[in-house]
């Protein structure tokens, strides 16, 4: 059983790489090259050498990612670079097949917000497969690794480095619109990994935990922790209660506390990611 779950695991990781690697293709074609935006990494290093010697795009990022891959599998290991493999062959590819695509964006605004959401979406959706899609992706994870920075801030920092260099090839206004995609696409890489739970952390504190308790558990179906707690200004002993419950859930939990238990101190914060089980695993297994 825990064979077959690993196995399901690792199948669902490598999907998640191939569909990010997919769109980061899409995005690189649709908005970035033809608005002349070097929006960072291997792809913005293509792009500029496609405007100074209109090399293909998809060969330059070949070649570029076969020294990187060595270091990513020297410095991130193997499991990692084997995913790697995955994004450095559907990347460039899909830029190959579409590269005749009909439908494409040449305004550096429109492409740098549109453009960094979609390429902010790809790569997010690969590092939730834990891959990578080669080229300065490689580098930012080797970044991430040993500073400990946001997989979205690491890229940051990492594709500064070619949008500089693209000032002096193209101009700086189109440098600024390259800037503003890279800073769109580490906004919605670390939305992507952390924010894509509709979960609600449901902190509730009261002097009735026997009929809250029986809410949650009998109406909601949900399991809870109890906290002892002083409260601050009564110096009263009271009961903090820890739940997190689906955003339908919330609404109706909030709907009945303030129906019957209007006294009990309640807050409702994001819940960016849920592990461990029963919640991420089903009910049943609770």
């Amino acid at each position: 059983m825990n064979k077959q779950t690993t196995q399901t695991k690792l199948l669902k990781e490598y999907f998640f790489i191939v569909i990010g690697s997919i769109l980061v293709g899409l995005s690189y074609n649709i908005f970035l090259l033809p608005a002349r935006l070097a929006a960072g990494g291997v792809s913005g290093i293509s792009t500029i050498l496609f405007e100074l010697y209109q090399f293909n795009p998809a060969f330059v990022q070949w070649l570029i990612n076969i020294p990187l891959f060595f270091a990513g599998l020297i410095l991130l290991g193997k499991d990692f670079s084997i995913k790697t493999l995955v994004g450095i062959f559907f990347v460039p590819f899909t830029i190959w097949v579409s590269a005749d695509i009909p439908f494409k964006i040449d305004n550096p605004l429109l492409s740098a917000i549109y453009g960094g959401i979609l390429l902010g979406v790809g790569l997010g959706i690969v590092y939730r497969g834990k891959g990578s899609t080669g080229g300065l992706a490689t580098v930012a994870q080797i970044v991430k690794k040993y500073t400990g920075f946001s997989s979205g801030y690491s890229q940051l920092i990492v594709d500064g480095f070619v949008v500089v260099s693209s000032a002096f090839v193209f101009n700086f206004e189109l440098a600024l619109y390259a800037m503003m995609a890279i800073y769109v696409t580490s906004k919605v890489i670390d939305f992507v990994q952390l924010q894509t739970s509709p979960s609600k952390l449901v902190l509730i504190i009261t002097e009735e935990e026997e009929h809250i308790q029986s809410i949650i558990k009998d109406e909601i179906d949900r399991g809870l922790t109890k906290v002892r707690s002083i409260g601050g200004f009564s110096n009263k002993e009271k009961t903090m209660i820890l739940c997190v419950v689906e955003q339908e859930e919330a609404i109706y939990l909030k709907k009945v506390l303030q129906e019957q238990e209007p006294s009990s101190f309640v807050v409702f914060l994001n819940a960016s990611e849920i592990l461990g089980r029963g919640f991420s695993l089903s009910k049943s297994n609770g």
